[in-house]
């Protein structure tokens, strides 16, 4: 069986303020850390009414405090968005803190709108066009210290020095990513539940081509996939409707509170509305454990994954951590854990 993570996105729903919803972030690595799943992911997304957490480094301090085995990380700390030594200065502290439990997943995306990202990075030395590739090539010189010689940053130590940066991971939802975590030897997690690029060919791609490096010998890929599980079909079913109405939403520019079941129920579709709800479905797997372990199989028999990242986007808290432990049953974590 596969090993299964976590992705959460701190969910905020029309019943679930802010505030709630990172405390529920918390309660819910508390419950999937002692279910047996291997990772807990926090992404990082600005000025997103449906989304608690602009800050994946805070909550990842806060999550390892209170949990044991499960490693933590970021999934993934957007980059462009920050200084790259702000970005080694806080994983190296994070790492000194949890030794072995830290993850640095990097996003090439702003993870937000084009205001918002002016007004995160108008304070930074920015440089036109995308310049990731740029701010990942100096990230990894704050560890390995091989700037050129006479170089002012050689007078600069990213604290604290006795601490290695965790594993980076390189995020992605194209074939750009998959490309270059191959040919830096690093890990890659692709973004099943909303690319548009094909799954299995990115997948392929970087296994293919990867290259062995200080950072990893060998490649391991996460596939980051949508999931609701319930008890029946039928109950998934109904959970799966505040994602419709939500992701129907999305598509048109409104990043809103998740919506209740009742309030998605209620909402008056129209027909060209239902076919792209149902194309969308395309992106989730819904069913009890056993249905939805059927509909995932033939995308890990193909894009062979090492890791299943699951992400739950429900109104209902309990519902959320019912689903994770259902999905925990049918892959056999808890078998595995003990």
């Amino acid at each position: 069986m596969i090993p299964l993570s976590v992705l959460d996105l701190s969910v905020v729903t029309t019943g679930t303020k802010p505030a709630a919803a990172l405390r529920n972030s918390i309660d819910l690595a508390r419950h999937v850390d002692g279910l047996g799943y291997v990772r807990y992911w926090l992404a990082e997304h600005h000025n997103l009414a449906s989304v608690a957490s602009p800050a994946p480094d805070v909550m990842i301090g806060q999550i390892a405090a209170v949990t044991k085995h499960i490693r933590v990380g970021s999934g993934g700390v957007m980059l462009p968005n920050h200084a790259p030594l702000v970005v080694a200065e806080r994983f190296k502290m994070l790492e000194a803190l949890f030794p072995g439990r830290i993850d640095l997943g990097l996003g090439r995306a702003p993870g937000t709108d084009g205001a918002t990202a002016y007004a995160l990075r108008s304070r930074l030395d920015r440089r036109e066009g995308d310049d990731f590739l740029e701010r990942l090539h100096e990230l990894i010189l704050w560890e390995t210290r091989e700037f050129p010689s006479g170089h002012p940053y050689n007078n600069v130590v990213a604290m604290p020095d006795d601490t290695k940066l965790p594993p980076i991971w390189l995020l992605g939802s194209s074939d750009y990513s998959s490309e270059l975590a191959a040919q830096v030897g690093m890990g890659f997690a692709f973004a099943h539940h909303f690319a548009s690029h094909d799954a299995i060919d990115a997948m392929v791609h970087y296994r293919n081509r990867f290259q062995p490096s200080a950072w990893r010998a060998s490649p391991h890929a996460i596939l980051a996939v949508a999931v609701i599980t319930a008890e029946t079909d039928q109950e998934a079913e109904k959970l799966a409707t505040s994602f419709d109405l939500n992701r129907l939403r999305r598509d048109r520019g409104q990043y809103l509170p998740l919506p209740s079941v009742e309030e998605a129920l209620a909402y008056p579709y129209t027909d060209s509305e239902r076919t792209s709800i149902a194309r969308n479905r395309s992106r989730l797997f819904v069913g009890n454990p056993a249905t939805v372990q059927k509909k995932l199989q033939p995308l890990i028999d193909a894009s062979k994954p090492d890791e299943l990242m699951v992400i739950t986007a429900v109104y209902d808290h309990e519902a959320r951590k019912k689903s994770y432990s259902l999905l925990a049953e049918a892959f056999g974590l808890a078998k595995r854990a003990a």
